[in-house]
Formats: C-alpha cells, sequence, structure tokens
C-alpha cells in the first residue's frame, strides 16, 4: 500500500487559500492574526496592512522576521461596451502564463468566476502564433453581455488571482498558486507560535512581520523595517531550485527541492547572521544549501537591511520550482527545515549580540 503523503499545516494552507494581491492582502491578513495573534504578546497593524507580532516585548537584541504575505494579481481597468474586462498585472507576471486560466475577481459584494480569454490559435496569422500577447490583447470574460451588466458585478480597480489551490504532487511535493511568498509568511509566523510554545523563552525580542506589497518593490518591508527599529532581521522569501530542465548551473547556481533552506551570502548579507545560521544548522542537523548573490537581493532584506541606520540582516530561500507561474512546486520538508533553523537561531541569540562587525 502507498504511503499516504504528510498532512500539510493547516495554518499555511489557510494563506495558500488567502487571496491577496500585492495592496488587496486583507483574507491573509486575517489568516495571519487568527493563527499567530494568540501566541504573540502584542499584535499590530500599520498603514501599509503589514501584520506585526511580537514576542518577549522587553528582550534584547530586537530580532526582526519578515515574509510577505503579498502575491501576484490582476487589477480592472476597463470595461469595453460587449462587457469584457481588460486589467493590467500586479506583479512580474509571465505573459505567456495568463491566458485560458480561471480567475476569481474580489468585488465589494463578494467573488466573481471568469476566465482570461485572448484571440484562439485558429483565428491568428503564422507570424502572430509565434508572439506572446500584450497585456491589452488579454481580457476576463465573467458571461457578461454589455458594459453595464458587467458593472453591475464588477468595479475598476477591483483585483482577481488565480483559480488554483493547494495540492500535494507525490511524497512532500505539493503544488499551490502562492506558494511565493506565503511560504515566508508562514514560517516567520510559526516560528514566533513555536518559540512562544517552548519551555523557556529568548533573549531576544522576536518580532514576525508579514508584509505587504512586495511584488511590487518591498513597500511593506520597508515601513517596517523602520517602524520595529530591529537589530538583526532575516527575511524568509522563496528561492529558485534549478534541479529542472533547462536550468544552467553555471549561471543560476544548484539547489534542489527537498535540499534543505538556502542561505545566501554577498553584500546585502550580515557576516554575523550568515555564521549563526550555518553554526545553527549545523547543531540541529538541518541541511542547507546556498546561493551568493553580488547585490541587493530582490527581497524584503533588500530594504530591511538599510532601514534607519543599518540592519544586521540575513535571508534565507525556500526552495522552488516554477516561480510566478499558477503551479509552483515546494517540498514540504524545506519549509519544516526553515522553521526549525529560525528556531534555533532565535534561541541561540544573547543580550548584546547586535552583529556589528
Amino acid at each position: 500500500m502507498a504511503k499516504a503523503p504528510p498532512e500539510p499545516p493547516a495554518f499555511l494552507t489557510d494563506l495558500l487559500a488567502a487571496r491577496s494581491p500585492s495592496g488587496a492582502e486583507a483574507e491573509a491578513q486575517a489568516v495571519y492574526d487568527r493563527h499567530v495573534g494568540p501566541a504573540a504578546d502584542t499584535m499590530e497593524k500599520d498603514a501599509l496592512g503589514n501584520r506585526i507580532a511580537t514576542l518577549n516585548p522587553e528582550g534584547d537584541p530586537v530580532l526582526m522576521l519578515s515574509g510577505h504575505m503579498d502575491e501576484l494579481g490582476l487589477i480592472i481597468t476597463y470595461i469595453n461596451k460587449d462587457g469584457f474586462l481588460y486589467f493590467d498585472a500586479i506583479g512580474g507576471h509571465d505573459r505567456i502564463m495568463i491566458p485560458g486560466r480561471r480567475v476569481l475577481i474580489q468585488t465589494a459584494e463578494g467573488q466573481v468566476r471568469g476566465v482570461t480569454g485572448k484571440r484562439a490559435i485558429h483565428l491568428m496569422s503564422p507570424e502572430d502564433r509565434k508572439k506572446i500577447p500584450e497585456i491589452h490583447e488579454m481580457w476576463i470574460d465573467i458571461g457578461a453581455g454589455s458594459r453595464k451588466e458587467a458593472e453591475k458585478r464588477v468595479s475598476i480597480g477591483d483585483v482577481a488571482t488565480y483559480d488554483m489551490g493547494f495540492e500535494m504532487i507525490s511524497g512532500t511535493v505539493a503544488t499551490a498558486r502562492a506558494f511565493d511568498n506565503k511560504i515566508g509568511a508562514y514560517v516567520v509566523g510559526e516560528t514566533l507560535i513555536r518559540l512562544a510554545a517552548g519551555k523557556r523563552r529568548p533573549a531576544a525580542r522576536v518580532v514576525s512581520v508579514a508584509t505587504s506589497q512586495e511584488e511590487i518593490g518591498v513597500r511593506g518591508a520597508t515601513v517596517a523595517g523602520y517602524g520595529v527599529n530591529p537589530h538583526l532581521a532575516i527575511a524568509v522569501d522563496v528561492g529558485h531550485a534549478t534541479d529542472h530542465p533547462d536550468c544552467d548551473a553555471r549561471k543560476y547556481g544548484e539547489t534542489k527541492l527537498g535540499g534543505g533552506p538556502i542561505l545566501c551570502r554577498g553584500p546585502n548579507i550580515n557576516p554575523f547572521i550568515h555564521e549563526r545560521l550555518l553554526a545553527c544548522a549545523r547543531k540541529a542537523k538541518i541541511p542547507l544549501q546556498h546561493e551568493a548573490d553580488p547585490r541587493p537581493t530582490p527581497t524584503d532584506a533588500r530594504a530591511i537591511q538599510m532601514a534607519r541606520s543599518g540592519v544586521a540582516t540575513g535571508l534565507l530561500s525556500v526552495p522552488l520550482r516554477y516561480m510566478h507561474t499558477p503551479s509552483e512546486l515546494a517540498d514540504l520538508r524545506d519549509i519544516e527545515n526553515t522553521v526549525r533553523l529560525l528556531v534555533e537561531f532565535a534561541r541561540s541569540l544573547q543580550a548584546g549580540e547586535y552583529g556589528h562587525w
């Protein structure tokens, strides 16, 4: 008999079920509040929609853990006379992935179902078939017969996400629409939950932040880094697993699903944090993979490092295949090992350790 797949954490699957394009994170906020709030000593929100959970508010040093809860989406910009909805992209979409998808539109009256459309291949010239459609050459069809009918159900500025849910694929490997970066929000929240449940609290004040608007410019992390004012910070995001066809390790490095969290090194990374994470992984026998980035990383770490007078910052990434597509692939073992490593790191900190070098 085949072995049953592992039970995924409810906190993670609830986040993945939430629809939260950048600037419209309300569903993910509610999930984070529900799961993390009871474990935190204080729970705050801010003007950009960040969720800021604090454990041990008198502790030293101040450690900020950051994982963004926003995802890619579409925003309605125009409704034509026949009731078709035109849109712009929220975040970095691969346009080849957009047509022919079922979508859910968030409106004031609830969800509206639709399908992304474009001209069928039969109606294209040989030259057109070679082209990737521009955003304005695609639309959302909600089955309306006119602009008036469509406007009764949808408004300009409503947002949409792909109608794709979480599913176990094989063993510990799963697929979902928005592993990028509900994984990170889950990891930082779950770390606080486990620290709160431990027999002894860490010396550090631990602030786990589910950040907003990362996909359009690390905007939530920019203000959260200023507001929290941490000594130390670790951003948790997804990173490219390069263990699939057509991915040159000479260009992109070598990382794989199931190989453990990816530890980054480079100018964006504080050496104290890098070395301490290495030591904690060895102590706890947690597998690690490694990447190097010669510039500010395209993650929350970029913004947090430069907050106020500077923050000692690290970056852990969970390996992911097919990033920014409707069906991303991750291994639950890598997610769990990232939580374990952050718990170990937080417990290792002593008063006065600020990462200055």
